[in-house]
């Protein structure tokens, strides 16, 4: 299916009511950036006080009171670590879905079992509210420039009333498929991407072995069939993990540990073996970990 930003429609505009947006980390808070910097008013939560802050210097309406001051807002967004924040934010009796007006519009951004993301849905039509599994590819740097992809799932109706939103906050958009879809896509576009990584970090201490400077195969690579974004972004895994160790996010909550654990659920699930991804499962994390503490 085309990409959200070749609709024909008239040039998007930002939203009228506020934005509310939950989860101001290494991507949230360059998202809010973005859309604030797109003209959208924006309310925003976090439970860290120190960003918090940084949202307010920044421009944006906190809401210390919590996800519950979020519920005038017409459309949501969530960038928080995993599915059990993104439930504790969403559900129960105090849950925004529950406190949202009906035709409301909840985007998930964080990288989800697709489990989740329709146990959610479900929710959510319950309460009359529309969600899209929205999960972003890019890095803090391309969020904060609004550049993301975006690999959606949802209904035609929620993809329209995200369009001024997405276009606020990345330069491609997929629509993948219904409710779900985004989910899978993502944790294909990780298990590739690591794969990669896992590859060259291998390729690499080849060529160290034998007296070959990195820099070299890597410029070499650059122009060759061995050429991936991994490699042209060398360092990025490393830079990363030095963040998220001086900002102290669980290293079972990053990427390369959750998302290739993810990987292996979600085929299970679908019974379908996938020996690689569990191989870079318990093995891709601890090699991240030891070059971040090298950078940092």
């Amino acid at each position: 299916m085309s990409g959200l930003h070749r609709d024909p429609l008239p040039e998007a505009r930002p939203l009228a009511a506020p934005v509310g947006f939950v989860g101001l980390g290494n991507i949230g808070l360059p998202m809010a950036r973005a859309l604030t910097r797109a003209g959208h008013a924006l309310r925003v939560h976090d439970r860290d006080p120190q960003r918090m802050r940084a949202a307010e210097d920044a421009g944006m309406t906190t809401a210390p009171g919590g996800v519950k001051d979020l519920a005038g807002c017409a459309v949501v967004a969530l960038a928080v670590s995993d599915d059990d924040a993104t439930e504790q934010v969403l559900t129960g009796t105090s849950g925004l879905l529950a406190a949202l007006a009906p035709g409301s519009l909840v985007l998930l951004h964080s990288t989800l079992l697709p489990a989740t993301v329709h146990r959610l849905g479900r929710q959510g039509q319950a309460h009359g509210v529309e969600l899209v599994d929205a999960p972003v590819s890019g890095g803090a740097q391309r969020a904060l420039r609004g550049e993301l992809t975006v690999m959606a799932g949802g209904s035609e109706a929620a993809m329209t009333l995200a369009r001024p939103y997405l276009e606020a906050i990345a330069t491609e958009t997929v629509h993948v498929g219904p409710l779900g879809a985004g989910a899978v896509a993502k944790l294909a576009n990780q298990l590739m991407m690591f794969s990669a990584l896992a590859g060259a970090y291998e390729a690499l201490d080849l060529a160290k072995a034998h007296g070959v400077d990195t820099d070299a195969v890597l410029r070499a690579v650059g122009s060759s069939t061995g050429d991936s974004w991994v490699t042209r972004e060398w360092g990025f895994f490393e830079e990363v993990a030095a963040a998220y160790e001086r900002s102290g996010v669980p290293r079972h909550q990053r990427s390369w540990s959750k998302d290739l654990w993810d990987v292996v659920a979600t085929a299970r699930e679908a019974q379908l073996p996938v020996p690689y991804a569990a191989l870079l499962a318990q093995t891709l994390a601890q090699r991240i970990e030891h070059r971040g503490a090298e950078e940092s």
